[in-house]
């Protein structure tokens, strides 16, 4: 019809009919206009008909074969569940900010770890009769990097809130790293020709085995020992997660006496590790357990990652307390404190000197080796319940209302009986009757009269 009328006009001005051919082809022209869009509206009208048909089909066999989550029949639930899936996941890809953070941060530690001042302390005596020497100086490295850290955010040189805006980022790249570093020993390890205790290679045979527990036992880098470096970092890192999320806290404006009492506690707990930073030279891990990924990764990722997650919660969720609660909370932080502190103490300063005197006299000794006095008479792992107390204190600021506050808590409980078991049956093996015995005299594991 369109192309008629245009014929029309054409024919028309032809035979110079200008006097009214203007109002002619205008009127026509609107007419066309209206004709077409009438026309379109149509075509699209049935064309949604034939869409909305053919989405409904498609639904109803989507639901037969399987419900919404069949193909056609995906909910707006769904699809917001995998745009935060993809979201989650894209998050996870390391940045090169995230690995310069990561660099500076081991760059700054293995420095500072060499020249600052420190306290020197002998690790205990290996099979070899070798000793290694432990620089004890991760308290003034701590505070001068916080001190370098508060000065750069005054400055606007770095953001305070890096890690608590990068924490999956950082996550991931701080895993990957561990994987790269524990294949790099593993290879060390197997091409190792050393004789010595330290660095002897321990081989089973079997791969995943030997690249999970480590081949050596206190492989070095540049003359720094990798293992009680690994342990200063991830114990710091706990922190300054912990300071990230507290100034992002602060930004937001949602700061709360709850964040206040977790972010205490655990500064307390951290601070009160470097000051007594000399007594991790006697634990198990640094003299018996080799280096492997289990403590690479261990050291960390679990442990500032996972260990923080109260701070998270907290920073996305508002929890109240009541005057009681945090009473009870700073009762259960400072019983913890005192049983895993002193206990520590009481172990480390046995070791150094087996007469030196527990809570005012002289301490019993099973065999001549083994402590049965102080907090070591109560129980044979107390330490292990001071530790479990205080990982409740960090949880107890959160609330009652989610589990996911206490899975450092219920881990640590899962992890603690294990070892507990574990280090039962080295002993067991180790010491013999003089084992035994101290059993029958100590005849609890963690919890005096329960377990």
């Amino acid at each position: 019809m369109q192309s008629g009328v245009v014929a029309f006009i054409f024919i028309v001005k032809i035979k110079g009919k200008t006097d009214w051919f203007c109002s002619l082809e205008l009127s026509l022209f609107k007419h066309c206009q209206t004709v077409r869009a009438a026309t379109n509206k149509q075509e699209l009208s049935r064309a949604e008909e034939v869409r909305e048909s053919s989405s409904l089909k498609k639904g109803n066999q989507a639901r037969e074969k399987g419900g919404i989550f069949g193909q056609g029949g995906r909910s707006k639930r769904d699809l917001l569940m995998d745009l935060d899936l993809g979201s989650l996941l894209h998050s996870l890809i390391p940045s090169w900010n995230s690995v310069a953070v990561l660099g500076v941060y081991f760059g700054y530690l293995a420095i500072a770890g060499s020249i600052l001042p420190g306290k020197v302390v002998s690790g205990a005596t290996l099979q070899d009769g070798s000793r290694l020497h432990y620089r004890c100086n991760g308290l003034l490295s701590l505070l001068l990097l916080v001190g370098l850290l508060g000065v750069g955010a005054q400055m606007e040189i770095v953001s305070a809130t890096v890690i608590s805006e990068r924490g999956l980022e950082l996550l991931s790249a701080t895993f990957i790293f561990s994987v790269a570093v524990t294949m790099m020993l593993y290879v060390a390890g197997r091409m190792s020709k050393d004789k010595g205790s330290s660095l002897r290679p321990h081989v089973t045979g079997n791969l995943i085995e030997d690249w999970w527990f480590g081949i050596q036992l206190n492989p070095q880098f540049l003359s720094i020992d990798l293992k009680f470096f690994f342990v200063r970092a991830g114990m710091m890192g706990w922190l300054f997660i912990n300071l990230s999320v507290l100034a992002k806290s602060i930004q937001d404006g949602t700061l709360n006496q709850s964040m206040i009492l977790y972010q205490s506690f655990c500064t307390l707990y951290i601070m009160d590790y470097f000051f007594y930073e000399e007594y991790m030279t006697s634990t198990w891990d640094i003299i018996a357990e080799r280096l492997g990924f289990m403590l690479v990764f261990g050291d960390l990722v679990w442990i500032p990652f996972t260990f923080s997650i109260q701070g998270w919660w907290l920073l996305r969720n508002n929890v109240e307390l009541t005057t009681a609660a945090v009473i009870a909370n700073c009762f259960v932080f400072l019983m913890g404190y005192m049983v895993f502190r002193g206990a520590n103490k009481q172990k480390h300063d046995f070791k150094k000197d087996p007469k030196a005197p527990i809570w005012g006299k002289a301490p019993r000794v099973i065999g001549g080796k083994l402590l049965a006095s102080g907090y070591w008479g109560i129980a044979r792992h107390c330490n292990y319940l001071g530790d479990l107390m205080l990982a409740l204190s960090f949880s107890l600021p959160c609330g009652i209302s989610s589990p996911v506050p206490y899975f450092y808590p219920i881990y640590l409980l899962i992890l603690l009986i294990w070892r507990e078991r574990r280090d039962e049956a080295r002993c067991a093996e180790k010491y013999r009757e003089v084992w035994a015995e101290y059993r029958r005299l100590v005849p609890w594991r963690i919890l005096p009269y329960m377990y």
